[in-house]
């Protein structure tokens, strides 16, 4: 028997720097992908996957995250006296999807010292990681099948995803080996960000993390390691390659929806995509797009 997962963890103390200069005075995870910020879908995946604690890593001028998952009762307010009940039900979403917690990171030391500031409210559990640049469509229930394999195997379990080998050096990359499930893999060894020619593999791990509490003790003596950093990756090859100390690593392969909002490109495309596939906007905006690019961009 496993301890139920009921937390998730959510660094978003990074600078956002690539988006500059729109992000010089508003955080990057709330810039809005379609209609919702990017951290709403993020805070939503936590919450269907039954994780409704969520502790959320921040740093300076992050305020706004607070105020878009608090309530507004100005805004309600305003809405109901419009008798706009649709706008008013999405406003009013936001604050209720889970127990929000907030904390500081203080200095950028890397996501491997963002995770350990979780650890007093973690305590002795094990809980989930959501990396906000990665969006996983909720079609697709990543995270659900994580949780699953962590409370079947114990231990700690990554998400990873095959990809370009040309790619995998902007990845962590894991060496694998299969297990009697075909989307489970024992994870063995992992390397961060490995040239294309040292990879162990063409998985990489993406931004979905369910880990045991164990990784605290190991990230408290993991020396910085990758751009000076504190790397969660270095702190997970521990303890792949010693069971004794946390349990197994184990990997979920995903092969679903991925909207990579991670640079500036990726992130207009995850918006087209999106924006595509609701029934609200889709069918006008399809035709938009298909005449757009039949006249505006020819090849």
């Amino acid at each position: 028997m496993h301890t139920r997962i009921t937390k998730a963890v959510i660094p978003a103390a990074g600078l956002g720097t690539r988006f500059l200069p729109a992000t010089k005075a508003t955080p990057k995870e709330m810039l809005p992908v379609v209609d919702k910020p990017a951290i709403q879908y993020v805070v939503e995946e936590a919450a269907s996957a039954g994780l409704d604690d969520v502790l959320m890593i921040t740093g300076r001028n992050k305020r706004a995250l607070e105020d878009h998952f608090d309530r507004n009762y100005e805004l309600e307010s305003a809405l109901q006296k419009k008798g706009d009940a649709a706008r008013l039900t999405k406003v009013q979403e936001s604050s209720d999807l889970a127990t929000m917690h907030y904390v500081r990171q203080g200095d950028p030391k890397g996501l491997g010292h963002a995770v350990l500031c979780a650890a007093p409210h973690v305590g002795d559990e094990p809980f989930a990681v959501l990396l906000g640049d990665d969006l996983i469509d909720p079609r697709d229930p990543l995270l659900a099948r994580m949780v699953e394999v962590q409370e079947q195997h114990g231990g700690s379990v990554v998400a990873l995803m095959e990809v370009d080998p040309a790619q995998i050096h902007l990845y962590g990359c894991a060496a694998v080996e299969a297990t009697e499930d075909g989307d489970v893999v024992q994870v063995t060894d992992l390397v961060e960000k490995p040239d294309a020619a040292d990879a162990p593999s063409h998985y990489a791990v993406i931004g979905r993390y369910v880990l045991d509490p164990a990784v605290f003790g190991v990230l408290r003596r993991t020396e910085p390691g990758r751009g000076g950093e504190i790397q969660l990756t270095d702190a997970l090859q521990q303890l792949a390659a010693d069971e004794k100390i946390g349990g197994p690593v184990h990997g979920v392969v995903f092969k679903g929806r991925r909207y990579d909002t991670g640079d500036r490109g990726d992130y207009l495309r995850a918006i087209v995509q999106l924006a595509c596939e609701r029934e609200d906007l889709g069918p006008d905006f399809r035709v938009w797009l298909r005449r757009y690019v039949t006249e505006q961009c020819p090849v």
